[in-house]
């Protein structure tokens, strides 16, 4: 059986062997590991997966690839494939009747680049709702301006109010950058392998909502001073104190601050709130 990428899945099969590797060596898998893998597309990635890890749970939406994998695939002990939409499935009661493809601990994926936001929610959560799951390492493969946000750092053209989430819920690092020739078909992009690991950020936020409504309205106009995109909820001279007690420049912009400054800004900030300013 054969089948074609599909566009309206966003498919694109890695196909070099060199960053298949590399992303096995990223995930440092052993036979205590049991592994998730969204989007198998034809089982390039699982067939380096499947010899490394104790199970592997792979999703794919595709139901003819789907058909494909359970034909090649379907007999191999450590394999358990389940066709549907990843962001609307509920994995535990599908695993219910699986107990050696429970507890999974680790992530690593080809995901597709238009949902790569959703599946990285999923997994991680949010500021104010973190994932219950946590994951010893999640290894994905990014479309790689979206990759350089994940790890960016603070002063970075890149860092933004997805860096903040993200890094408040995980450590995240690049791995290796990915052409797009890399690819069959070759996407118009090139693409990147990012590593994140589930963490609890220390000190954490007193209040994740309010430092949720932080962040987004600090980052809501990039050019303007911080002070400026809070005025709404904090009145500006008493922020200027408070960012200057916090060793924060007055005239600083969102993408100047750490996660860690953002959590300091958040659990500083509440006696400073307007009134009927909700965080």
């Amino acid at each position: 059986m054969t089948t074609r990428p599909r566009k309206q899945f966003a498919q694109h099969w890695l196909r070099s062997e060199k960053v298949l590797w590399q992303i096995i060596k990223a995930a440092s898998l052993s036979k205590h590991d049991r592994v998730l893998e969204i989007g198998p597309g034809t089982g390039i990635l699982t067939r380096f997966l499947l010899p490394e890890a104790q199970a592997v749970v792979a999703v794919e939406i595709d139901r003819d690839l789907c058909q494909m994998l359970a034909k090649q695939l379907g007999k191999v002990d450590n394999f358990l494939l389940l066709q549907g939409d990843f962001l609307s499935l509920e994995l535990d009661a599908h695993l219910t009747a699986f107990p050696a493809f429970q507890n999974f601990n680790k992530v690593v994926a080809n995901i597709p680049y238009n949902i790569t936001g959703p599946i990285i929610e999923k997994l991680l959560g949010t500021i104010t709702s973190p994932a219950r799951q946590t994951f010893d390492a999640i290894v994905l493969l990014v479309q790689k301006e979206v990759g350089e946000r994940l790890y960016a750092q603070p002063g970075s053209k890149a860092y933004g109010a997805l860096s903040v989430r993200v890094q408040y819920l995980a450590s995240c690092e690049l791995i290796c950058n990915v052409p797009s020739e890399c690819f069959y078909p070759a996407p118009k992009v090139d693409s990147a392998v990012v590593r994140l690991r589930s963490r609890s950020f220390e000190p954490s936020a007193l209040d994740a909502k309010r430092l949720d409504t932080l962040v987004k309205l600090g980052f809501a106009e990039k050019r303007k001073m911080l002070r400026n995109n809070l005025k709404g909820i904090i009145d500006r001279d008493r922020l200027t104190n408070l960012l200057e007690q916090l060793n924060i420049s007055p005239e600083a912009r969102a993408e100047e601050l750490s996660v860690a400054q953002w959590v300091a800004l958040a659990n500083h900030s509440d006696a400073l709130l307007l009134p009927n300013c909700s965080s």
